[in-house]
């Protein structure tokens, strides 16, 4: 067993636990980003991707797009401000949003570590990613798989 990773997954339940939700909770769809919005023949954005789909936080599945502005610069400033004007919340605002950027993280790290033996440029991302965890590097240099 990995105690670093052990004891990371557990400060971060105890974190969770503590954390006040200030949206109501509602439908969240689990892995909300632009990768999983397409659109239809009339232009429609459509969800896609639904398998993660529950009740629960909203807050959840705002931190997708703030993470990729805030962490890794995927969206730009503008792109972000935009989302956050449509939505009407900044999540980064909030006091929770350290506490869901570290598990959605984790999760993100675990996700490329499962796919080491499938997708060819996963084994050196995952060990970027496993490098900044423990050091608290950059998240700028981790590539979208």
């Amino acid at each position: 067993m990995n105690w670093g990773f052990a004891r990371l997954t557990y400060e971060l339940r105890k974190k969770y636990a503590d954390l006040s939700f200030v949206l109501p909770a509602g439908p969240v769809h689990g892995d909300a980003n632009v990768g999983n919005v397409l659109r239809d023949e009339s232009g429609r954005a459509v969800l896609i991707d639904l398998d993660g789909f529950a009740h629960g936080p909203r807050e959840w599945d705002l931190l997708l797009t703030a993470m990729y502005a805030d962490s890794y610069g995927w969206h730009s400033a503008e792109e972000y401000r935009a989302f956050v004007d449509g939505y009407g919340f900044d999540v980064m605002t909030w006091e929770g949003y350290p506490v869901l950027r570290d598990i959605r993280e984790t999760m993100m790290v675990i996700w490329v570590g499962q796919n080491v033996g499938a997708e060819p440029r996963a084994a050196a991302e995952f060990g970027k990613r496993i490098a900044a965890l423990r050091s608290g590097a950059s998240r700028r240099d981790w590539a979208p798989l």
